[in-house]
């Protein structure tokens, strides 16, 4: 269903639980194999083959997304100074649970937090934060696409932008290290699901839209949010090609942020894309805050040498991202 290039929901949602299906399949083959080979018919053999083949496939998509794999974004050494620890997380808007939400931000303390699917009541308990972070951006709203944005670091240059849906803020705005400005845009489009959008058009179109923003940029940036799309899309694949940005997920693990609530249904939701300046220094998905994702952190280091993987838009990559965000605009 995933190779089928079309918007519809029915189509983009098989692209989330790629793992489950690689399990599902490996479970099936280990079956075929206790078979008695003498009473399989060819059609048998013929759905085997398939089966083997979908394994190696998915195995292929998967790998990447591992340990066994080469990092996209190179890795800090131990002794490196942190330059911008940041953490984002969906907070469900209807989870309550203030507390714990702070109670995580207090202990890792990020230089930079965002938090999306925030109202109002959210914006009021996260007021006693704004001593620790004076600089802020609070845009609650009650259809669960509000963004709070909070920093111990300046910010310069902040815009908010509406840039395809009139009711789905983004964030645009610059840390002032001082030596050195670094670009955030904070995003969470809409996801492909019955309900809230059936097609994935507007979501794609947002994410390409920024995509390219931060390739016109080229200096240091950072792409962060809730994009209610997996690591491993076709669209996020495009997505990397046009920005020219990295995924620390690559060479590391799945990272998995949603759904906090169901260990075998979860997959890579939330997202920290990072531009060729940057070094990892550590990655990690934290504890739960009473939400429906788990909140994802990152610390970065600077990074003069820009050696980290980029991947190459060809001409064919930019007209079809191109035609996805006209589409979306249209839509």
């Amino acid at each position: 269903m995933p190779l089928v290039k079309k918007d519809y929901w029915t189509f983009r949602v098989f692209d989330y639980p790629r793992f489950q299906k690689l399990i599902l399949i490996l479970t099936l083959i280990v079956f075929w194999f206790f078979e008695d080979y003498n009473k399989l018919t060819q059609v048998d053999f013929g759905i085997l083959t398939v089966l083997i083949l979908l394994f190696f496939y998915l195995l292929k998509q998967i790998i990447p997304y591992s340990p066994f794999s080469t990092k996209m974004v190179n890795s800090a050494k131990k002794d490196e100074k942190t330059t911008l620890s940041l953490l984002t997380a969906n907070v469900y808007q209807y989870n309550k649970n203030f507390t714990k939400c702070m109670k995580l931000i207090k202990k890792q303390s990020p230089d930079v937090f965002m938090l999306v699917e925030t109202d109002q009541a959210w914006a009021d308990a996260m007021a006693s934060l704004k001593t620790d972070y004076p600089h802020y951006i609070e845009l609650p709203k009650n259809n669960t696409y509000g963004l709070l944005f909070y920093s111990k670091i300046p910010l310069k240059n902040t815009s908010i932008n509406y840039l395809i849906d009139n009711e789905v803020p983004s964030i645009f705005t610059d840390l002032d290290l001082g030596h050195q400005m670094i670009r955030i845009y904070g995003i969470h489009p809409t996801p492909p699901v019955p309900g809230e959008n059936t097609h994935s058009t507007e979501r794609d179109a947002e994410i390409l839209l920024v995509g390219k923003k931060a390739k016109a940029y080229n200096k240091p940036c950072i792409i962060m949010g809730d994009l209610n799309d997996v690591a491993w899309s076709y669209t996020t694949e495009l997505f990397l090609k046009i920005s020219g940005l990295g995924d620390p997920r690559i060479g590391r693990g799945m990272f998995n942020t949603f759904h906090a609530n169901y260990p075998m249904l979860r997959w890579p939701l939330d997202h920290i894309f990072v531009s060729k300046h940057f070094k990892v220094k550590k990655l990690k998905v934290q504890p739960s805050i009473g939400s429906d994702h788990f909140p994802i952190s990152v610390e970065l280091v600077l990074d003069k040498s820009m050696e980290n993987e980029q991947l190459k838009a060809d001409q064919e990559d930019k007209i079809e991202a191109q035609e996805k965000i006209i589409s979306g605009i249209e839509f």
